[in-house]
């Protein structure tokens, strides 16, 4: 369990992200158009995990943004922007904003809250993902890791970049 906070109020996960060095799990989530999509799908690339609770709230959107932004300019890197807001609204999102440079995937059928670590335990927000940013490397081992301490704060972008560039 991870102890974060939501605009100072603590807040818990069901377990901690995956260490730096390990392997990453394999997971299947569903994209926008309702196929499956699993961690193998992306192999031999580097895979940035944008990890956060709705697309539908302000900082969510502008993690979203930054990273369609990045992408665009990152060799051999897919990013996936993952929550638990329905394949549906993440299209209308995406739509809305212009967003072509990530993946948008969905858990809301899987389980990759719980192996991740990142499903929120308790509070108002029990259920949906906390705000993490977790990079693979081609091989598949996470080479970056962070559990971004308070949920209305958007992760450490540049920290995540430096780790492919």
């Amino acid at each position: 369990m991870t102890s974060i906070t939501l605009k100072g109020n603590a807040v818990h996960t069901v377990g901690t992200l995956p260490s730096v060095g390990s392997e990453a799990k394999n997971f299947t989530l569903t994209a926008i158009d309702l196929s499956e999509k699993t961690l193998d799908d992306f192999k031999g690339k580097y895979v940035i995990l944008n990890i956060f609770p709705s697309v539908n709230t302000g900082v969510c959107a502008a993690s979203v943004r930054k990273f369609n932004e990045d992408a665009a300019n990152l060799p051999n890197t897919t990013v996936l922007c993952i929550s638990k807001d329905l394949p549906f609204a993440q299209a209308q999102f995406c739509g809305a904003e212009g967003i072509k440079n990530v993946v948008m995937l969905s858990d809301f059928r899987s389980n990759f809250g719980e192996e991740y670590g990142v499903e929120i335990a308790d509070s108002q927000m029990r259920g949906l993902l906390s705000r993490a940013v977790v990079v693979i490397d081609p091989q598949g081992k996470i080479i970056y890791e962070e559990q971004v301490p308070e949920i209305a704060q958007e992760p450490n972008y540049q920290a995540a970049l430096k780790v492919i560039q």
